[in-house]
């Protein structure tokens, strides 16, 4: 009689981050069919026959790439799966960026199929030459991969391995680079795709969050082989020095917990962002005057007693969802000049935008062309 195997601490610390999120996902799923049977006026029953089958589970694919923290995601959920009332796939993406890479996605996607996920894609992706340099072009490629895959297979989330590390490394960068409070509160613990399918990282969920230690230990505890991506160890990418360098000296300076200390932040910063975000979007609902297309207005009385941070986000969402456009730090001091420094000046020109106080009332026009021509056709 053979006795089941028993695994360390590492390996159910992945399982239990990945079933917390299965199950959450099969709830959601559950709750969406309960509004479209109710919406129709029909009663949850099982199916008799002649009539449809009860609907499938929902399907979740796992972003793969063979490395420590996604392997042992991937097996996770491999395992959690069938218990939550989930399917489970993976999608592996292929960059094309190093030599052997086809290899590398190949042997991924095979090793997610002998831990029984299904459906398992390979997708190859071109990454283009364009501003913000390879890794933001690259992950462009792969998010439009996962929502490709997703949309085709009808999956209702892709679920990725972020760890503690990468949230850290991401509030580092965050500081150093001057950003602000959202910026602060690092990589979100879910996010929707283009085509609003719903990115989950378990990883990142789990209290505390899981580190890269916990994944290379639960791979090898499971005889699973993972892949080390050289560019992990290149020094040419900020991250991989924030890494190797940056926090090792934080450690050995301010003592052990760093990262960990720094993923709690990215967790209270989140909380305060979204807290500030949702007064603001509000706020913008109730005093905002939208024309047409290339046209907004909003009374100065209704934002000049109101704190800096929501000021400034108003401006923010205005410019957001009224003319497509991502102000910077100094167009929006700009703009909210006319309303808490106010001394006649003229016109205001940030990217896409003229914003012009007129009386009590700033008025927002889309912008094309010279600043000395205002669109409005």
């Amino acid at each position: 009689m053979s006795q089941q195997r028993i695994f360390g601490r590492a390996v159910v610390a992945t399982r239990v981050a990945a079933r917390r999120v299965l199950r959450e996902v099969a709830a959601q799923h559950r709750a969406a069919r309960s509004a479209q049977i109710n919406a129709a006026g029909q009663p949850a029953q099982t199916a008799q026959p002649g009539q449809s089958a009860p609907a499938a589970p929902p399907l979740v694919l796992v972003a793969l790439s063979g490395g420590a923290d996604s392997l042992a995601l991937a097996l996770a959920v491999a395992y959690e799966a069938p218990n939550c009332g989930v399917r489970a796939g993976a999608v592996v993406v292929d960059h094309g960026l190093q030599q052997g890479s086809a290899e590398v996605a190949d042997a991924a996607a095979a090793q997610a199929r002998a831990a029984g996920l299904d459906p398992v894609l390979v997708e190859r992706v071109r990454v283009g030459q364009a501003p913000g340099g390879p890794e933001a072009q690259a992950r462009e490629a792969r998010y439009a991969a996962f929502a490709g895959a997703a949309e085709l297979h009808g999956a209702a989330a892709i679920l990725t391995a972020h760890t503690r590390g990468d949230q850290a490394e991401q509030v580092l960068l965050g500081l150093a680079r001057g950003s602000g409070l959202r910026s602060l509160a690092g990589i979100p613990r879910q996010r929707a795709l283009a085509n609003g399918t719903q990115m989950r990282r378990p990883f990142l969920a789990s209290d505390p969050a899981i580190d890269r230690e916990t994944t290379e230990a639960a791979c090898l505890d499971q005889a699973a082989t993972f892949w080390r991506d050289p560019h992990n160890t290149d020094p040419r990418y900020a991250r991989v020095r924030v890494r190797d360098r940056v926090l090792p000296v934080l450690e050995t300076e301010l003592g052990p917990g760093v990262a960990a200390a720094l993923a709690r932040t990215a967790d209270l910063a989140r909380e305060d962002a979204d807290a500030l975000d949702e007064i603001a979007e509000q706020l913008t609902r109730r005093v905002v005057t939208a024309g047409d297309s290339r046209d907004a207005q909003v009374a100065v009385a209704a934002l000049a007693g109101e704190p800096a941070a929501i000021v400034h986000r108003v401006v923010r969402i205005m410019a957001r969802d009224h003319f497509g456009a991502q102000l910077e730090r100094g167009h929006t001091l700009a703009i909210t000049e006319l309303i808490t420094a106010w001394r006649g000046q003229s016109t205001v020109y940030v990217p896409g935008i003229a914003v012009t106080r007129r009386a009590n009332v700033l008025h927002f026009h889309a912008q094309i062309g010279s600043p000395r021509s205002i669109s409005r056709e």
